[in-house]
């Protein structure tokens, strides 16, 4: 078993801090430069499924080479939300609910079951 259900948002969040203090880096990390990190890191990983068919997909996912590098991937995007949020005060559980909350008004079980349409179109 991983970790994900041992650690805290906030210990993670505090593991980080201490990370990019002892290097210095408050300095690059304004808003718009994380932000611009994450979408960055986010084609990265992007780029592992381009071109790529859905059952080529599921063997990289099986692979241990190849899924070590999505996981790399999606480690850097989740140290710049991370960051982003340590930063500048956002509660990511805090967030996540409330967005959650709105979703679920936006996509009501009995309408987007089975969908992949936006909720303005459903």
């Amino acid at each position: 078993m991983g970790q994900d259900a041992k650690v805290t948002v906030e210990e993670l969040k505090k593991h980080l801090q201490k990370f990019c203090e002892a290097r210095d880096w408050d300095q690059f990390h304004s808003p718009k430069e994380l932000a611009i990190g994450l979408i960055t890191e986010s084609s990265e990983l992007l780029e592992h499924f381009r071109f790529q068919s859905d059952e080529q997909i599921k063997l990289m996912l099986q692979n241990g080479d190849s899924r070590s590098k999505i996981a790399d991937e999606l480690a850097d995007a989740f140290f710049f939300v991370l960051r982003f949020a340590q930063l500048h005060g956002f509660d990511l559980t805090d967030a996540y609910f409330a967005k959650m909350e709105r979703n679920e008004k936006k996509y009501p079980v009995e309408k987007a079951r089975g969908s992949n349409k936006k909720y303005t179109d459903l």
